[in-house]
């Protein structure tokens, strides 16, 4: 059943039931009315009574013809009560209103006739039942009426929500190209605005995963590339070197001057072998979270931008860290060497401040640097993205400020009672 069946049923039964209850208390009321007014007719009765037995020459058709509520018959020989009595709704009605009543009353004239002298109903119970069919007439004139201001105010929205309705279900099948015409009432333009809004951002989102997906598999591929290149041309001529000395140690055992050159050669190999394998290793996974705390990672981390970069990084790290899991260690370790990395390559910068401490229940982490800044960029790219996401699963809100002129600023808010 659609919404506006559902509604127009409801102000259906609405109507009954209002109508109903109009109904019982307009014929409670009458027959309360109707009551009073009886037995005041009772008076006209008696009197009608003792008139007759003097006169019955008063009982002339002419005379009581137009009475309202009294009834006059003549009765056959031997008749107790007149033929052909009412029945149905006003007899039922009837019985209603004089079961307390006064009983009819039989009058033997003095000329040998019988008169049934009785209090009649029947006038105000044609007005109870015009009164009621009024009612109900201008009941349903009201409900019909409503129902079809109902229909023509509701026409235009259920219009709307079929397009709502049909725009979702493009939606939800992947078609993002869609559009809602912004016309009609006012709430049909916003709902409409609001409406498109999302759906371009929902595509734009769709537009920046695709693009990011693809600088993710460039990356990992820039990364596979260069860990290749490291082990086959670094890597791979130390060890070339250093099989190479070990096969010349065999010739020159009886030289103790070669045999000592060639033992140097071969610790510096080694010595360089095992550099390399240390930077590759500390590129995959931040080792030295496993030996030293966070306050010396990134006191190291620091001095390593410095040594490798030429950036003066001034550290601060205010007051005793709080206790870290190992993943949310690993998640802003990073964050900070991805910061630092993005200093070196795209800020220009000579120094890098770094502020790291605990302040009302919150770790909180500052980045900023001096150089040249730059308009902050409508779509973050990988990196920025990575720190996002990083933030994001340490439950935290990270702010990127970044102003022409100024250098970037990068903050980090990290709530600790929920960890």
């Amino acid at each position: 059943m659609s919404a506006l069946w559902r509604i127009n049923l409801w102000v259906t039964v609405f109507f009954a039931l209002v109508t109903l209850a109009c109904s019982l208390l307009s014929l409670q009321q009458a027959m309360t009315d109707v009551k009073r007014e009886l037995q005041s007719a009772e008076s006209v009765v008696h009197y009608l009574k003792e008139t007759a037995e003097r006169d019955p020459a008063s009982l002339q058709t002419r005379l009581t013809g137009s009475l309202r509520h009294v009834r006059i018959r003549w009765l056959a020989p031997g008749e107790e009560f007149p033929a052909g009595a009412d029945s149905g709704l006003q007899a039922w009605l009837g019985h209603r209103l004089l079961a307390d009543g006064p009983a009819p009353q039989v009058v033997d004239l003095r000329d040998g006739r019988r008169a049934w002298i009785a209090v009649d109903p029947r006038d105000e119970i044609d007005e109870i039942l015009d009164s009621l069919v009024q009612l109900l007439g201008v009941c349903a004139m009201a409900l019909l009426l409503s129902l079809l201001v109902i229909r023509w105010a509701v026409r235009r929205v259920m219009s709307m929500l079929n397009q709502l309705l049909g725009a979702l279900r493009q939606v939800s099948n992947g078609d993002l190209n869609v559009h809602l015409p912004a016309e009609g009432i006012p709430e049909a333009r916003q709902l409409a605005g609001h409406f498109n809004r999302m759906t371009a951002a929902l595509a734009q989102s769709q537009a920046d995963n695709t693009r990011l997906t693809q600088a993710l598999l460039a990356v990992q591929e820039q990364e596979r590339t260069h860990l290749a290149q490291a082990l086959h041309d670094d890597l791979g001529q130390y060890v070339t070197g250093i099989r190479a000395r070990a096969c010349l140690l065999r010739l020159v055992t009886g030289q103790p001057t070669v045999l000592e050159q060639t033992v140097s050669q071969l610790e510096a190999d080694c010595e360089h072998l095992q550099q390399g394998f240390r930077a590759l290793v500390h590129d995959l996974y931040p080792v030295v979270l496993q030996h030293l705390p966070l306050e010396e990672a990134v006191e190291l981390l620091a001095r390593q931008c410095r040594d490798t970069h030429g950036i003066a990084c001034d550290l601060r790290i205010e007051g005793a860290l709080p206790a870290l899991s190992g993943s949310d260690k690993t998640h802003l370790y990073r964050l900070l060497q991805e910061a630092l990395t993005n200093v070196a390559r795209h800020a220009n910068a000579t120094r890098v401040r770094i502020r790291l401490g605990q302040r009302a229940g919150r770790l909180r982490l500052l980045v900023r640097d001096n150089g040249r800044g730059a308009q902050q960029p409508p779509r973050p790219g990988v990196g920025l993205h990575s720190m996002c996401e990083r933030a994001r699963s340490l439950g935290g809100e990270l702010r990127v400020i970044c102003q022409p002129g100024a250098g970037w600023a990068l903050a980090l808010n990290i709530p600790l009672e929920a960890r």
